[in-house]
């Protein structure tokens, strides 16, 4: 892009701006990032599982190095495929590549081209593999599958695209599962805009907890969801595959009724106090095969008469109190800021392409991003800064000016001596180093 080559500022007019400065780059802590690439094998995993359909006669960019150079992208905060065109001889990104120059715009455009159906069954295997190697290494207990579904908007003529009521807007309706422990993005599904939430949640859920069944036997897992995700045949999975769950359901008049007699809505003996009263009951719905434990929570806020109720369906067993079953229901709150996370820091709703599939292995790659920032943070943070948010994590490690100085066979990027954070981001090189994965 042809820029001025020098501008003076008004305040001082001995300052003067230009963008000649050489060699120099603001994302040197990428290079944390392509160190910790080589301790969990984060890209070599992907490329093991991933093998495009590739009709190019020629071609200068192969196609893990798109990949590659699209989720650094991704995690740099550049999400943005014409972004490439301004980083085109960042050392940093030159360096992390291995490459001369990244390749344009229109090469990173057209990769997204070349994904299919398969091909996104092949991320969704590489991103268990390292999963497993990671759930190995914090050697977990448990698994927490949240499940809830989400929106990305869209813009012009986009395959799949429709009006979803809910949102009232027009956009897609993926599906996404978090594993609410560690964080980390378990998979993610796209779907048109116009289905309903538990649409195909049971061919999404089952081939997860099949896996962690057989390959993770001593593992726990427990899954939580909204009351769009309040099937029968969801239930049916959980107690077939001995996965405990809890799951809030749509209030109808049989279970109003149920709950009313419980707690009638009598004269409060203290209109200043709020009360709250948790119970546990049998209830069977027309659409189910058999009874079920239900927990009626009923709140009474303080200055009011009636009762508002909640109820959740579970198979939990009688060791947990009907209050400590709401509580662990609501502790998937924090999925919201999972979700967050992966919307505002990699673009997990930015859908650009017409295709569908382009935008589901767009939607993937974000989704891939998330989950080498987390295991990155959980992995090698101190235990005070685990719980860091992307554009943290982006001010205080990956935002690092340095300049690159060749001497021989070297190349010493030098950092800058004013960095505010350095403390931080040494410490962080230091863990990613020690850090070792079986």
């Amino acid at each position: 892009m042809a820029t001025l080559s020098q501008s003076t500022l008004d305040f001082n007019r001995q300052i003067k701006l230009s963008n000649d400065g050489g060699a120099l780059s603001s994302d040197t802590g990428e290079l944390l990032f392509r160190e910790f690439d080589e301790k969990i094998g984060f890209f070599s995993t992907l490329d093991k599982h991933l093998n495009l359909k590739d009709e190019r006669l020629y071609h200068v960019h192969a196609n893990e190095a798109l990949l590659r150079q699209k989720v650094y992208q991704m995690i740099a905060g550049y999400a943005e495929d014409d972004a490439a065109d301004q980083l085109t001889n960042d050392p940093v990104f030159t360096q992390i590549l291995g490459k001369d120059a990244l390749a344009s715009q229109p090469s990173l455009s057209r990769f997204f081209e070349r994904f299919d159906a398969e091909s996104m069954e092949q991320l969704q295997r590489a991103n268990q593999e390292l999963l497993d190697k990671v759930h190995r290494h914090r050697a977990s207990d448990a698994l927490i599958l949240d499940l809830d579904s989400t929106h990305a908007d869209t813009y012009g003529d986009q395959a799949s695209s429709a009006f979803n009521a809910h949102y009232g807007t027009v956009g897609f309706h993926p599906l996404v599962a978090f594993d609410g422990v560690t964080r980390d993005f378990l998979k993610a599904k796209l779907r048109p805009g116009n289905v309903y939430t538990s649409n195909g949640v049971v061919d999404f859920v089952k081939p997860l907890i099949t896996h962690y069944n057989q390959k993770f036997p001593g593992t726990t897992p427990f899954l939580r969801g909204d009351s769009g995700f309040a099937v029968p045949d969801l239930y049916e999975l959980c107690e077939a595959e001995s996965v405990y769950y809890v799951i809030r359901l749509k209030s109808n008049p049989n279970l109003q009724r149920l709950a009313d007699e419980l707690h009638p809505s009598t004269f409060p003996s203290d209109m200043t106090k709020t009360e709250c009263y948790f119970e546990e009951t049998e209830y069977q719905a027309k659409s189910w095969a058999k009874p079920r434990k239900v927990i009626v929570q009923s709140v009474r806020p303080a200055g009011e008469l009636f009762f508002t109720h909640s109820f959740f369906v579970t198979s939990l067993t009688s060791a947990f109190t009907p209050k400590d079953i709401v509580r662990s229901y609501q502790k998937r709150g924090t999925m919201e800021n999972y979700i967050k996370e992966a919307k505002n820091g990699f673009d997990l709703d930015r859908m650009s392409s017409h295709s569908f599939e382009a935008n589901e292995a767009r939607m993937t790659l974000s989704l891939l991003a998330y989950n080498f920032t987390n295991w990155l943070r959980t992995l090698c943070f101190p235990e005070e800064q685990k719980s860091m948010q992307i554009q943290t994590i982006r001010t205080r490690v990956i935002k690092v000016a340095s300049k690159l100085v060749k001497s021989g066979r070297s190349f010493y990027f030098k950092l800058s001596s004013s960095f505010v954070y350095q403390a931080f981001f040494w410490n962080v090189l230091r863990r990613v180093q020690a850090l070792k994965l079986e």
